[in-house]
């Protein structure tokens, strides 16, 4: 039976954090999709608020301790990445970003990343589009399409703990990745491509010879 490794980073401050539950969450629904796939997983989550002290003394002196090392590894070495920050000033919040600038630029290239993000308002769900999607892009990361937002009234709308359209979209970005991880691609609409000809190229020499009287 195939195992991936599944790294979930949650840079949420607080203890409990919605951060933290929209991460548990997320990774829950991928491990129970992908274990109708015959797939296994181990998951490995990483609470950025416990290292936070570790991330600013590596950006200062280049040298990360034994618990940043491990969280690095854990990052690196993994199949897939969910990642999920809350959302400060309308972006992700400084930790979360102080902890990918200590990672080596080049080590989530071809990672497939889901992204999710929590706040106080809906107007903030952008911050997923503007901020935190175009940095995992420029570290060249496979950004899967369905982000997760989630803001205060998903976690208590209807007096239950969850809204009714929360978990339909953490369900539907864990499916994105995991038809990626199962081998398959993510549905997307269907785009016809119009054949091409390709043109026929006559050497240069018949060309000198057709001109000749």
């Amino acid at each position: 039976m195939t195992t991936y490794k599944l790294t979930v980073v949650s840079a949420g401050l607080s203890k409990p954090s919605s951060t933290r539950l929209l991460a548990d969450r997320l990774a829950e629904s991928t491990v129970r999709q992908l274990s109708r796939h015959g797939r296994e997983v181990e998951v490995t989550v990483i609470e950025l608020r416990d290292l936070a002290v570790e991330i600013a003394n590596n950006l200062v002196t280049g040298f990360p301790g034994a618990a940043l090392r491990g969280a690095v590894e854990a990052v690196t070495e993994a199949d897939a990445l969910i990642a999920v920050t809350p959302i400060f000033t309308a972006s992700y919040s400084g930790l979360f970003k102080s902890f990918f600038d200590v990672i080596d630029h080049d080590a989530l290239a071809g990672k497939p990343v889901l992204i999710a993000a929590t706040g106080g308002t809906p107007r903030h769900s952008l911050a997923l589009e503007h901020a935190v999607r175009p940095m995992f892009a420029y570290l060249r990361a496979v950004v899967l399409p369905t982000a997760v937002y989630a803001a205060t009234d998903d976690w208590g709308a209807k007096g239950d703990g969850l809204s009714e359209d929360l978990p339909r979209r953490i369900d539907r970005a864990a499916g994105d990745l995991t038809a990626l991880l199962a081998g398959r691609t993510p549905a997307a609409p269907a785009v016809a491509v119009p054949q091409q000809t390709v043109p026929q190229v006559v050497p240069f020499a018949e060309q000198l010879a057709a001109l000749r009287v």
